[in-house]
Formats: structure tokens, C-alpha cells, sequence
């Protein structure tokens, strides 16, 4: 369920990111660190496309939302360096 699409491929994350909802980043991480791999977050998370080719953070980037691609910047360096 956490990693469920809709029909353009677009999971919560993503959704969560063009509306600029880093409340709801925030939540959904919390709960990915908990239950996924760091290998998983990367993988399913960070890193997935949906329809058009673009991840989360291509979609803040696009749509000018700096707040969101410095928060998901943070959680990545957070949980892939550390």
C-alpha cells in the first residue's frame, strides 16, 4: 500500500512533491525508513519515475518548488550517507 501507484505511476511521494506537501514528505518517509532498505528507498523511492520520466525530485525541481527539493535532498543524504 505505501508504495501503490496510481494509473500514471505516480506514487503518494510524487503526488506529495507537485503539490509542495512536505508535511506529507515528511510522514511517508518515516514511514519507508522503518519498513524498507536503504537500498529499497533508493530504489522504489528516490529514484522512481513515473509516466513522464520524472522522480520527485525532478517534479519539485519543474514545478519551482525549492522547499520540497531541499527537504527531499536532506532525507537522501540522511539515509544514504549516514
Amino acid at each position: 500500500m505505501l508504495l501503490r501507484t496510481e494509473r500514471e505511476g505516480m506514487y503518494a511521494w510524487h503526488i506529495a512533491a507537485f503539490w509542495g506537501k512536505l508535511d506529507v514528505i515528511q510522514n511517508i518517509w518515516e514511514l519507508v525508513k522503518k519498513r524498507l532498505t536503504t537500498e529499497e528507498i533508493k530504489n522504489e523511492l528516490l529514484f522512481r519515475t513515473y509516466c513522464l520520466g520524472m522522480n520527485a525530485w525532478n517534479i519539485a525541481a519543474f514545478w519551482g518548488k525549492q522547499d520540497v527539493m531541499q527537504n527531499v535532498w536532506e532525507l537522501a543524504k540522511q539515509r544514504l550517507i549516514t
